[in-house]
């Protein structure tokens, strides 16, 4: 299963110190494009997962080909979200890991899985990897300075029969 992420769900994950559970959720690894590994170890130096992700063997980093998609949806989104959606499409990954509302839209309009934070965490949760998802969402909101809407947080801890 090929997997591709986007710098917003690393980033969420290592705020609250859960980068593993994308790993134990992936163990075959993940694919970032350039434009997410800049953003994540070169601009975020210093921050959480910086560092974790630098010297990440589950982690490769890959070139996204064909720059012309890239420069199609950079007129709606970062660079990032861009080249991980062009990369994603590229390599034919299951699975692209998102959060942003325009990306994920992006993404679903040509035919990605999409996965985020809060699904991972879902994930977690019931695969018995965390014991609180509301301990996490509110980590994420607090520390992570993480930002979702009361319905999805709702939502998510009805799913898990936390609310």
């Amino acid at each position: 299963m090929k997997v591709v992420s986007n710098a917003s769900v690393l980033i969420g994950m290592s705020s609250i110190e859960k980068l593993s559970v994308v790993r134990e959720r992936f163990p075959q690894g993940i694919l970032i494009p350039e434009a997410v590994r800049r953003e994540v170890v070169d601009e975020g130096e210093g921050r959480p997962g910086a560092r974790e992700i630098y010297e990440s063997d589950w982690i490769r980093v890959e070139k996204v080909a064909d720059e012309r998609i890239v420069d199609l949806l950079l007129t709606e989104l970062d660079n990032g979200e861009a080249e991980a959606i062009a990369l994603a499409r590229e390599v034919s990954a299951s699975i692209i890991l998102l959060d942003e509302r325009d990306a994920r839209r992006a993404a679903k309009r040509m035919n990605l899985k999409v996965l985020g934070t809060v699904g991972l965490l879902i994930w977690a949760k019931k695969a018995g990897k965390i014991e609180s998802l509301k301990e996490q969402l509110d980590a994420l909101r607090g520390h992570g300075k993480f930002r979702f809407g009361q319905a999805i947080y709702e939502s998510a801890l009805r799913e898990v029969r936390e609310l």
